[in-house]
C-alpha cells in the first residue's frame, strides 16, 4: 500500500507518530530512574522481540514498501475508518497510563527506587490501562491497515504477550505491595473496569 492511496492510511501514519512520541518520551525518562527489581528473562525478552518488530516494524514496511503486499487482503470500504475512529481513544488512554504512572512505569517487568502503587487517575478504573490502549491501538491497526502482516499480526502478537506477561506482573506487584496491591485487584478489572 502506498501511503498516500488512502486517507485512513496517512491518519494512522500521523497517529503513528504520536503513540511512538509518547513511548519515546517516557522510555527516555524511565532510563533516568534507579531500578531496584529487574524481573527480564528470557521470556520477557523473547514477548519484547516478538512484540515490537510486528508493531513497529511491519506497518511501516506496509506503508512504504510493497513487500508485504502478498498479504494483502480486501476490507469493506468502511472498516479503515472504523479503525481512525478508536485512534483517539486509544492514543489518548496510551498517553494518560504512562502520565499518570509517571516515573513508576517501565518498558519491561521493573520497580524502581521508591516504586509507589498507582491506583489514581485511569488506574482507578482498570489495573492495566496501558494495555487496554495497546489492545485498542491493535484493532485499530487491523482495521485500518488491510494485510495479514502489518495490520493482523500485531494485535495476535500482542495478545500473546499480555496473555503471559500479566499473571507475572501481577505477581510482581503483589509481592513488592502485599496486600494493598491485592485488595486493589479485588477493587479492579485488567482491562474493563469492574462496576
Amino acid at each position: 500500500m502506498n501511503i498516500l492511496k488512502h486517507p485512513s492510511a496517512v491518519i494512522f501514519f500521523v497517529g503513528f507518530i504520536v503513540y511512538l512520541s509518547i513511548r519515546g518520551y517516557y522510555a527516555r525518562r524511565s532510563k533516568q530512574i534507579t531500578k531496584v527489581h529487574r524481573q527480564i528473562d528470557l521470556l520477557e525478552q523473547f514477548l519484547l522481540l516478538l512484540v515490537i518488530p510486528s508493531s513497529a516494524v511491519l506497518p511501516l514496511l506496509y506503508l512504504f514498501t510493497p513487500w508485504l503486499s502478498l498479504a494483502d487482503y480486501r476490507a469493506p470500504a468502511f472498516v479503515p475508518w472504523l479503525g481512525v475512529a478508536l485512534l483517539p481513544l486509544a492514543l489518548w488512554l496510551f498517553w494518560r497510563s504512562h502520565k499518570d504512572l509517571g516515573q513508576n512505569w517501565s518498558v519491561s517487568l521493573e520497580i524502581c527506587k521508591e516504586h509507589q502503587l498507582v491506583t489514581d487517575g485511569v488506574y482507578r478504573f482498570v489495573r492495566h490501562p496501558m494495555y487496554a490502549a495497546l489492545f485498542l491501538w491493535s484493532v485499530a491497526q487491523a482495521l485500518v491497515l488491510p494485510n495479514w502482516l502489518a495490520g493482523c499480526l500485531p494485535l495476535a502478537t500482542f495478545s500473546l504477550m499480555y496473555l503471559l506477561r500479566t499473571p507475572r506482573e501481577e505477581l510482581m506487584m503483589a509481592q513488592v505491595f502485599g496486600q494493598e496491591y491485592r485488595d486493589y485487584m479485588n477493587k479492579t478489572g485488567r482491562l474493563i473496569p469492574r462496576f
